[in-house]
């Protein structure tokens, strides 16, 4: 059984064949169903400039779910600091927090959101990428923010999102807790993680080290169906494999005839080993592993899986599974 509380990452994949305003619709109907479902929280990662992801900012979806859920945690996982001015964040999930006490979160990160260089530059109005000095005073002025300019109450509860060493040393400098992207960079979770319960300095936001997992999970009915529905995700990764995030996320039918090279099915296998896919026995051993060999407090799951009820049945199933603490 898993233990660990849970949540989900919503990235907004715009399906092959519909409108960015289908997504959005399904986007209110997920958010509806996990509370149902009782799980606590529900973020939005900012992406910008694919075909595949939806570029709708993360305080404006949690906005809206804010406004039809009513215990469900909502925030942003992440927004990225080096895209916008410290004031702004502090001003929007100020706001959202005021207006939804006790259910916002502030996740912050540092990549760019895109990997298309005319869009970063636009972004950044010109400006290169984020120094790790300019990251840390843009973290560092947003909390800083939040507290003395804002005046907004309650506050919103700030992440910092980390796929690093690096990250995780800044959280653990800030005091911060800490969300660590195991479904994107798996090979550094325990090293990092580490680091951050070693140098960890309590702080207003935080007394003691406090870890959240994200790991992409995909669980149907038997593995063979599991397979199935993560065959779009995987040609998508197998575009960004080759530098290229150009490619729509195809249906299952589509992604089940792409010709994946020897080299991107050994690299997506190697991959797929260190998430959880398959049946829900196998989703929750899985889970319930890592948890624990993380010391994990809580497990965020990200479902790229094509259909909403699809997608929704994965939360299902494996929440059958979770004896999850309060919210």
């Amino acid at each position: 059984m898993i233990t660990a509380a849970l949540g989900a990452l919503e990235v907004a994949m715009v399906q092959s064949g519909a409108r960015p305003e289908d997504t959005l619709r399904d986007t209110t109907a997920f958010a509806r169903r996990l509370e149902e479902l009782g799980l606590r929280r529900l973020w939005y990662a900012e992406h910008h400039h694919s075909p595949a992801i939806g570029a709708f900012p993360p305080v404006v979806l949690g906005a809206h779910a804010a406004a039809v859920t009513s215990t469900l945690r909502l925030g942003s996982g992440g927004v990225l600091a080096p895209n916008h001015a410290p004031i702004m964040l502090a001003e929007q999930f100020g706001t959202l927090a005021a207006l939804h006490s006790g259910r916002i979160d502030l996740g912050i990160g540092r990549g760019p959101g895109t990997f298309d260089e005319p869009t970063a530059q636009a972004l950044r109005r010109g400006a290169g990428p984020a120094t790790d000095e300019e990251y840390r005073a843009d973290v560092a002025e947003t909390l800083r923010l939040l507290v003395d300019e804002v005046g907004l109450r309650p506050l919103p509860e700030p992440w910092l999102l980390a796929s690093s060493t690096a990250g995780a040393a800044l959280a653990a400098e800030l005091g911060l807790p800490i969300a660590f992207a195991h479904h994107i960079r798996p090979d550094n979770t325990r090293a990092a993680l580490a680091h951050y319960r070693e140098h960890f300095a309590p702080s207003r936001w935080c007394a003691r080290p406090r870890v959240l997992v994200c790991v992409e999970t995909v669980c149907a009915e038997t593995q063979k169906e599991a397979d199935w529905l993560a065959g779009p995700m995987d040609v998508v990764k197998s575009g960004l494999l080759k530098g290229r995030a150009d490619l729509p996320f195809p249906t299952p039918e589509e992604a089940a005839t792409h010709p994946f090279t020897a080299e991107e099915k050994q690299a997506l296998a190697a991959f797929r080993a260190q998430q959880a896919y398959g049946a829900p026995g196998t989703v929750a051993e899985r889970l319930a592993e890592l948890a624990a060999a993380t010391a994990a407090d809580e497990l965020m799951l990200a479902t790229p899986v094509y259909a909403l009820a699809d997608r929704l049945r994965s939360y299902e199933l494996v929440r059958e599974y979770a004896v999850m603490p309060p919210r």
